[in-house]
């Protein structure tokens, strides 16, 4: 098996190291893992790790909570977890216990979750605030209220409890923002697994094919190279390719038609996020190919403006441009484009943002304004760039645009120079898609 990228302990530990000092002295954070989610009756969905905890910590297990106590001479991460159980661990698999918790993923003290209410609140005592992320679950809410609590109950004793509680997303989702070398390393790996997979649907695709089908042929990938997918795939031909969030997947791929992927795989919780657009008989139409082009030219111009310095919404700005003016020129629209624009004439064709954040959450954290102005780019934050066209059917337009859903989506990287697109190898262009679908798949 070849090598693949690695996020070390030391890492990790470098992350909590910063955020401890973040929150300061006084403080105390509060990062609980995802739990099992029943999918019906005693049968669960597989296991997903919270991203934050994930981020932290690396632990990939449920039922576990990371404690982070800043100047603690015993130990400043804690983990709660799971104890070893050999009749559980023979039913549902091995668990890394209390002892695996600390030798492997680098906790300085472990208990049982079991014992939590009983421990945790004494590790509250003669701390000021409570850093965790409110409001997301209210019952995890209610469980940290009442830890609280019982310090509280103490205060005739001289115990003084936490007085403020607040949102950690605001630290978090900050330094989750800029990625590191070994998290590019990662993102990278897991788009070089995805363009593989969009590159056999392709190869692969031919009408009368069930969008199902077609799906099947890059989740074939996405698992030969050990990967899941990191969202919800889209295929969607014909008329459903105008649908922004379409996820049944279950109708016939027609000969004429386009279809529209928008899958991507995820790798040590890393997605990667990419959308192609092609012709299910292989070869465009000069309508398909027209609207192609427009949103290909767009996704261009947006990519250019991906650099330090620019705004968040710059990129956006320079393909809703394009996009416009590539409306007008078809026929599609009818003015000057800056009043369209300002009027937001286009929305019936093209009703979405430019782009995400993307990491550990396809869509990631991080706030995309910062004190109310569109948030300036950085070498380390990773984006997609994805616009598109949707002609539904419509009075106002000629019936030849009609159900011709166009959206072209890469991964790119703001660098100190500029921007890496990541997952430029996966072809794009009209000519390199239909030379493509004519090769022997």
């Amino acid at each position: 098996m070849k090598k693949r990228p690695v996020i070390k302990l030391k890492e990790f530990a470098q992350r909590r190291e910063q955020l401890m000092h973040m929150i300061g002295g006084n403080a105390v954070a509060i990062v609980p893992s995802s739990g099992m989610m029943i999918r019906n009756r005693d049968v669960e969905y597989p296991f997903r790790q919270n991203s934050d905890f994930l981020y932290l910590t690396g632990f990939n297990e449920p039922e576990a909570i990371a404690f982070f106590i800043p100047g603690r001479e015993q130990g400043q991460y804690i983990i709660f977890c799971r104890k070893r159980d050999k009749k559980a661990e023979q039913w549902v698999g091995r668990r890394e216990g209390l002892d695996g918790v600390q030798a492997n993923w680098g906790a300085d003290d472990a208990y049982p979750i079991d014992d939590i209410d009983d421990i945790l609140p004494g590790l509250l005592e003669e701390r000021s605030s409570v850093y965790y992320n409110t409001g997301s679950d209210a019952t995890f809410d209610q469980q940290v209220m009442g830890w609280v609590n019982k310090v509280k109950a103490k205060r005739r004793n001289g115990v003084h409890a936490p007085q403020e509680f607040i949102s950690l997303p605001l630290i978090l989702h900050d330094m989750r923002l800029y990625k590191s070398a070994a998290e590019l390393r990662a993102m990278k790996f897991a788009s070089k697994v995805s363009m593989k997979a969009h590159q056999r649907a392709m190869q692969r695709c031919c009408p009368s094919m069930m969008e199902w089908e077609l799906e099947a042929e890059y989740l074939y990938t996405f698992k030969k190279s050990g990967l899941e997918p990191a969202y919800s795939s889209i295929v969607g031909g014909g008329d459903n390719a105008c649908i922004l969030h379409y996820i049944d997947n279950h109708h016939e791929l027609k000969a004429g038609d386009l279809v529209l992927i928008d899958a991507g795989a995820e790798y040590l919780g890393y997605a990667s996020d990419i959308t192609r657009t092609f012709p299910v008989n292989g070869k465009f139409t000069s309508e398909q190919a027209a609207i192609y082009q427009v949103v290909y030219d767009a996704q261009q111009a947006a990519i250019e403006m991906v650099k330090p310095g620019n705004t968040w919404d710059q990129p956006h700005e320079a393909a809703l441009r394009v996009l416009v003016e590539g409306l007008v020129e078809l026929g599609l629209l009818k003015g000057d484009v800056d009043k369209l624009i300002e009027k937001k004439k286009y929305m019936p064709f093209y009703m979405h943002k430019t782009g995400h954040w993307l990491g550990l959450d396809v869509h990631d954290v991080g706030d995309y304004k910062v004190a109310d102005q569109w948030r300036l780019l950085e070498p380390g934050m990773v984006l997609t760039v994805e616009p598109g066209l949707y002609i539904s059917p419509c009075d106002k337009v000629d019936k030849k645009w009609w159900n011709i859903g166009v959206r072209i989506e890469d991964d790119v990287i703001v660098t100190k120079q500029g921007y890496e697109v990541i997952t430029s190898k996966l072809p794009r262009t009209i000519d390199e898609i239909e030379a493509l679908m004519a090769s022997d798949g």
